[in-house]
């Protein structure tokens, strides 16, 4: 009977052993106690047994799926994950039809966002990202992001790379969890530094208070300096707070955001003669062009401000901000001097009709995963999160006009001034999964041309006063 035993524990010691590479913990805990339940193992044996495959499991590491694979290591200070995203838009529109109407006033059927990429957490203090995009044209491969941040202490941080720049709640805020398909007006890059190649001190001093000071190469993204007689660098700094934590108000349930950024940059004639453009944002015909005569050589300076602010209870949210900026400059040929301005600004009000709650989104003074209560269950058609929104954005250009020294608005039927009103339902069946359905109407200050400003000639299309479209985007992301 007792060399039965041995034997008995040798083989279960075994089964467990293999069981530690294929089957999860809780299933080897399962068997353990339907050894010890028939008898064929004490309770300290057990215990014994389940204590050696855990320190096994625990030196060799895990691979979990949460929001995308992870592996651990074993001692817990090194992680690597894998994730991704896909967007795949659909576009109705109700612009007039003709033959010099612009491709981007069709309805079309897009592949928004394609991105691919790794990351993760190296001995515990260095930080790493790198991620892909497939869908910038179609088809070549660009770069995203690519970073390092130096992780020694959570109150300051060491950022180095291509990296969204501190400004913009919008902007901060991954286009996996926006309000609508498209961000506001605030996002145009006049008013907002996006992703760019630069360095970045950051951290949370305590938590509901986050603070960032970046340089940046001033360009776009994936772009190297290529001015040798002028130093075009952008200086960037955003604080934000979450006074609800830092008063301790209700803070499992509400939100009182306030946040603020500045950004100053000398930027070349060339750099600034680049056009600036304004898109709709149900995303169909340009609507705004600049022209202008700054050259390599005339001087500029260039600031930009923004406020941002969210007050939320439960599952209701009211989410804004105001974005400013200003050009001042010489053009050299003339000597003749410009001071141009323009704004832009967003209101946002959404209501969880299923009852969850906004604050488990919000991660240091960003919004980020929305979570179901209860995973879509399509045997009873119940369960899934439901969101309905509505939203306002203005851009003003108005500063900006053909006859304004500096910057000039393009030729042909353009507008420097939109009011864009959007109504939104939004439907998430699991954490990863979003389904969005947006109305989209935009009112132009004066009747715009559907060619747009990319064809050449702006006044060969048709003129309108106003775009109404319909957005839909079915997402996954890991």
């Amino acid at each position: 009977m007792f060399s039965n035993k041995k034997l008995a524990v040798a083989v279960s010691g075994a089964v467990l052993l293999m069981a530690g590479q294929f089957a999860l913990a809780d299933s080897t805990t399962d068997i353990v106690d339907a050894l010890v339940s028939k008898g064929v193992l004490t309770e300290e044996e057990g215990k014994l047994i389940s204590k050696g495959h855990e320190t096994k499991k625990k030196a060799e590491g895990t691979v979990t799926f949460k929001d995308g694979f992870k592996m651990n290591s074993g001692d817990g200070k090194s992680n690597m994950s894998i994730n991704g995203r896909i967007q795949l838009d659909y576009r109705k529109f109700d612009t007039p039809v003709s033959s010099t109407v612009n491709a981007k006033a069709a309805d079309t059927y897009d592949i928004r966002r394609a991105y691919i990429g790794a990351g993760g957490t190296f001995k515990k203090y260095y930080d790493w990202k790198v991620v892909a995009n497939f869908a910038e044209d179609k088809t070549s491969l660009s770069l995203d992001e690519a970073f390092v941040n130096l992780h020694y202490w959570d109150q300051v941080q060491f950022q180095f790379g291509q990296f969204k720049m501190p400004m913009s709640l919008e902007e901060r805020t991954s286009s996996r969890f926006t309000n609508f398909t498209e961000r506001s007006y605030v996002n145009n890059p006049m008013f907002t530094a996006a992703k760019d190649q630069g360095a970045m001190i950051h951290g949370t001093i305590v938590p509901g208070l986050n603070y960032a000071a970046a340089v940046s190469g001033g360009g776009t993204q994936n772009a190297d300096e290529v001015d040798a007689k002028r130093d075009n660098v952008e200086w960037i700094l955003h604080a934000n707070a979450d006074f609800a934590d830092l008063l301790n108000v209700n803070p499992k349930e509400m939100i009182i955001h306030v946040g603020g950024s500045y950004a100053e940059q000398g930027i070349s004639g060339t750099q600034a003669g680049a056009t600036q453009t304004q898109r709709t944002l149900g995303r169909g015909i340009d609507f705004f062009g600049t022209t202008t005569g700054i050259v390599h050589g005339d001087t500029i300076d260039r600031t930009r401000y923004g406020v941002e602010g969210v007050l939320s209870y439960g599952p209701f949210k009211a989410q804004g901000e105001y974005a400013h900026v200003n050009w001042e400059g010489v053009i050299a040929a003339t000597a003749a001097t410009f001071d141009q301005s323009a704004k832009a600004w967003y209101g946002d009000v959404q209501w969880l009709v299923s009852g969850e709650t906004y604050k488990d989104s919000y991660k240091k003074g960003k919004f980020d995963r929305l979570t179901p209560k209860k995973d879509f269950d399509p045997t009873t058609f119940s369960g899934g999160l439901w969101e309905v929104s509505a939203g306002y954005s203005k851009f003003d250009a108005s500063d900006i006009t053909t006859t304004s020294s500096g910057f000039k608005i393009g030729s042909g039927n353009l507008t420097n001034v939109a009011d864009t009103w959007r109504v939104g339902v939004k439907f998430i069946p699991e954490a990863n999964t979003r389904i969005l359905l947006n109305f989209v109407k935009t009112d132009f200050d004066r009747a715009v041309s559907t060619a747009g400003i990319s064809s050449g000639n702006a006044t060969s299309g048709i003129n309108v006063t106003s775009e109404k479209a319909i957005n839909m985007r079915v997402q996954y992301d890991f």
